[in-house]
C-alpha cells in the first residue's frame, strides 16, 4: 500500500499490532500498534555501516526519546574479572606497562628536540630542515597508522605492539651513528621509528577500553595520557642532560633504545589480550563480528562526533607538535635578545638551561592539565552529558590568548613568558585523555583501532606532521626579509609561532560542534555493542514521515530490547509495509 500518512479517525483510535519481518529484528518480530512508511522497508534500511538508532525521537520512551537515559550498568570487579580473565591487579598492571611504553614513545620524539640546537650545528642545516625532522617521523607514522589499525581490530594486538617496539628501538639507536654529511640518513632513520609509535598508539587504548567501562575506563586513560606529558618533558630533560653529560649529543638518543628492549619483554610476559568489547556486553560471549575495512571507514565518515573530535584534536597536534620543536629554539633566542645567554655559535656547545626548563614546564602542565581535565569532566558528566567536549573546547579556547601572550611578552620579560606558557599548555592538556575517551565511546569495539589509526592520521596531515616545517619556513622567510641579526632570528620566529593561537581557537569551534551530536553517537554505539539497534521506527529521516498524536494513549507492545511489555505511543505514519 501507497499513500499519503493515515491517521486513525479518531483522535484516539489505535491501529492494531502486527508480526512482520523486519531487518534487524527477528523474523515475525512483534511490532507496535503502528502504521510503518516505506521508509522503514528493507530496502531503505541503512546498511551495516550504521551503528544503529538515533536516540532522542520525540515521543519514544527511555534512551529513544527525550528523557535522560542511564549509562548501561557497570560490572563489577567480580563481574570485570570473570568477564576478561584478568583480575583487577593485572589489568592495572597491564595498563602501567602500557603507561611505561608510552612514555618512551614521547621521551624519545622529544629528546630530537632537547638537543635540536647541536643537531642543526652538526649538520649545518637551518630551521626548515631542522622542522623536516619532526615531519618525516610524523609522516611516517601516520601513514603507517591505518596498517597497524586495521591489523589492530583482527589480530592479536600484544605481538604487534612487541614486533613494532623491537623495531623502534633498532632504528633509534641506529640513527645516533649517523655522520654529519648524511644528514639525509637521519630523516630516513626518524621516519622509520614511525612503524614503532604507529603499532602502538593506534592499539595501547583499545586494550584499555576492553579491560575497564565507564568512569574506571575514564580513569585508566587519564593515567595512560598523563604519560605523553611526562614522557615529552623527560625527552628534553634527558636529551639536555646526556648531552651535558657525555659532551655528546648523540648520546641522547641512546638512552630509550635500550628501555625499549625491557618494554618488549615487559610486553610478552605481562599483557594478556582482553576479548573485544565483551566489557560493554557484560557478558563473556563471542564479540561482535568485524565489518569489512570499507564498512568501517564509511561508519566513521557517519559518525560526527568522531570526526569533529578528531579535528578538535588535530589543532591540539598542530599546536603542540610546533612548540614541542620550537619552544626550546625560541626562548633560547629570547633570552640571547634580551642579553641573558651568549648566542648558539658554531663550534660552541649550546645553552640547554632552556631545554631542561621547559621540559619541567611540560611535565607539570601535562599532570595537572590531564588530571584537570578529566575530573572537571567527570564531575560535569553527572549534570551535562555534553560535559566532555565543551570542557575541549574550553581548554583549547582558552588557551589560544595564552600561547599569543607568551609571544609577545617574550622581548620584555622571559618569565612573564614562562607563566603564560604554563597556563596555555595546561589548558591544551585538557584534552588528550578526554578525547580518546569521546572516541571509545562513541565507536564500536570492532572499529576502535581503525578509528584511533584514522584520528591519528588526521591530526598529523593537519596538525604536527607539517607544523614544525611550516613554522620553520615561515621563520626563515621572514628572517631572509630582514638584515641579519640576532634579532631577526628571534623576530621570525616569534611571528611564525603566533599562528599556533589562531588554530588552537579553530579546534576550540570542533569541539562545540561535537557537543551537538555526542549523545546520539554515543547512545548508538551502546545500543550496537548491546545488540539493540536496529528498531525501524527511529530512522531520523522518518521523523518527515512521523504524525504523532499526543492525546491517544501508549500501548503496551512487546520489542526486542526493551522490558516487556514497553508502553510506546500511538504514530500515524506513511502507507503500511505489507505483512508476510
Amino acid at each position: 500500500m501507497t499513500g499519503r500518512a493515515r491517521v486513525p479517525s479518531q483522535p484516539c483510535s489505535v491501529l492494531p499490532g502486527k508480526r512482520l519481518r523486519v531487518p534487524g529484528l527477528p523474523s515475525l518480530a512483534w511490532v507496535p500498534p503502528i502504521l510503518l512508511s516505506p521508509a522503514t522497508s528493507p530496502r531503505s534500511q541503512a546498511d551495516d555501516t550504521d551503528d544503529g538508532p538515533v536516540p532522542g525521537t520525540p515521543g519514544l520512551p527511555g534512551a529513544l526519546g527525550n528523557s535522560k537515559s542511564e549509562d548501561p550498568e557497570v560490572p563489577d570487579r567480580e563481574g570485570l574479572q570473570r568477564i576478561t580473565g584478568l583480575s583487577p591487579g593485572h589489568s592495572a598492571l597491564i595498563v602501567a606497562v602500557l603507561c611505561y611504553i608510552n612514555l618512551l614513545n614521547y621521551m624519545d620524539r622529544f629528546t630530537v628536540a632537547g638537543v635540536l640546537p647541536d643537531i642543526e650545528q652538526f649538520f649545518d642545516i637551518g630551521d626548515s630542515s631542522s622542522g623536516l625532522i619532526q615531519t618525516v617521523f610524523i609522516s611516517s607514522y601516520m601513514v603507517l597508522a591505518p596498517v597497524f589499525g586495521y591489523l589492530g581490530d583482527r589480530y592479536n594486538r600484544k605481538y604487534l605492539m612487541c614486533g613494532g617496539i623491537a623495531f623502534w628501538s633498532l632504528v633509534t639507536l641506529g640513527s645516533s651513528f649517523i655522520p654529519r654529511e648524511r644528514f639525509w640518513l637521519l630523516l630516513l632513520t626518524r621516519g622509520l621509528v614511525g612503524v614503532g609509535e604507529a603499532s602502538y598508539s593506534t592499539i595501547a587504548p583499545t586494550l584499555i577500553a576492553d579491560l575497564f567501562v565507564a568512569d574506571q575506563r575514564s580513569r585508566m586513560l587519564s593515567v595512560f595520557y598523563f604519560a605523553i606529558p611526562v614522557g615529552s618533558g623527560l625527552g628534553y630533560i634527558a636529551g639536555s642532560k646526556v648531552k651535558d653529560v657525555a659532551g655528546d649529543w648523540h648520546w641522547a638518543l641512546r638512552v630509550t633504545p635500550g628501555l625499549g628492549v625491557v618494554a618488549v619483554l615487559l610486553l610478552f610476559l605481562v599483557v594478556r589480550e582482553p576479548p573485544r568489547g565483551a566489557v560493554e556486553r557484560h557478558s563473556d560471549s563471542p564479540p561482535l563480528n568485524p565489518t569489512s575495512w570499507w564498512a568501517d571507514l564509511r561508519a566513521l565518515a557517519r559518525n560526527p562526533s568522531f570526526i569533529l573530535s578528531s579535528l578538535g584534536f588535530t589543532a591540539v597536534a598542530f599546536v603542540t607538535g610546533s612548540l614541542a620543536l620550537w619552544a626550546p629554539a625560541f626562548l633560547l633566542r629570547s633570552r640571547v635578545v634580551l642579553g641573558e645567554t651568549p648566542p648558539c655559535l658554531p663550534g660552541d656547545s649550546c645553552s640547554s638551561s632552556d631545554s631542561l626548563i621547559f621540559g619541567l614546564i611540560t611535565c607539570l602542565t601535562g599532570v595537572l592539565g590531564v588530571g584537570l581535565g578529566v575530573e572537571i569532566s567527570r564531575r560535569l558528566r553527572r549534570s551535562n552529558p555534553r560535559a566532555d567536549p565543551l570542557v575541549c573546547a574550553a581548554g583549547l579556547l582558552g588557551s589560544a590568548p595564552f600561547l599569543f601572550l607568551s609571544l609577545a611578552c617574550a622581548r620584555g620579560s622571559i618569565v612573564a613568558t614562562y607563566i603564560f606558557i604554563f597556563i596555555g599548555e595546561t589548558l591544551l592538556s585538557m584534552n588528550w585523555a578526554i578525547v580518546a575517551d569521546i572516541l571509545l565511546y562513541v565507536v564500536i569495539p570492532t572499529r576502535r583501532s581503525t578509528a584511533e589509526a584514522f584520528q591519528i592520521v588526521l591530526s598529523h596531515l593537519l596538525g604536527d606532521a607539517g607544523s614544525p616545517y611550516l613554522i620553520g619556513l615561515i621563520s626563515d622567510r621572514l628572517r631572509r626579509s630582514w638584515p641579519p641579526s640576532f634579532l631577526s632570528e628571534f623576530r621570525a620566529l616569534q611571528f611564525s609561532l603566533m599562528l599556533c593561537a589562531f588554530v588552537g581557537a579553530l579546534g576550540g569551534a570542533a569541539f562545540l560542534g561535537t557537543a551537538i551530536f555526542i549523545e546520539g553517537d554515543r547512545r548508538r554505539a551502546q545500543l550496537h555493542v548491546q545488540g539493540q539497534w536496529g528498531l525501524p521506527f527511529v530512522r531520523p529521516w522518518l521523523l518527515a514521515d512521523f504524525r504523532i498524536l499526543p492525546a491517544c494513549p501508549s500501548v503496551p507492545a512487546r520489542v526486542p530490547g526493551f522490558p516487556e511489555p514497553t508502553a510506546l505511543p500511538s504514530f500515524g505514519f506513511g502507507s503500511a509495509w505489507p505483512t508476510n
